[in-house]
């Protein structure tokens, strides 16, 4: 990762990506929503199938190279390579934080 300073909960999600779907998913709030290539998954086991799921398709890494506040929301974005189509990628990751975790994660182009 770069020099770039995240705050806590999105740093985690970021070094857990990396890591097992059940790490990841404690990320975020028992309600959370991930939003992602058309899909919203809501709820713990529901985010946690779908990082398993991309982790059977896909290897990749990403790479956090900006953050900027807008409304409410971090905005990470992020260089992302990896055996998916379309890679490399630039992709923008839009999170709500509650009580230091994620409640809603956005990824976008």
């Amino acid at each position: 990762m770069t020099d770039l300073t995240l705050p806590d909960p999105i740093a985690a999600y970021f070094a857990a990506d990396k890591q097992a779907p059940d790490d990841l998913a404690q990320c975020f709030t028992p309600q959370a929503v991930v939003k992602d290539e058309g899909h919203t998954h809501t709820g713990l086991d529901a985010i946690k199938a779908w990082r398993e799921e991309a982790s059977a398709k896909y290897a990749y890494t990403t790479e956090p190279f900006a953050m900027e506040q807008m409304n409410g929301y971090c905005v990470v974005s992020s260089h992302v390579v990896g055996d998916f189509p379309g890679s490399p990628v630039d992709l923008r990751y839009r999170f709500r934080l509650e009580r230091d975790r994620i409640a809603l994660l956005e990824i976008n182009t």
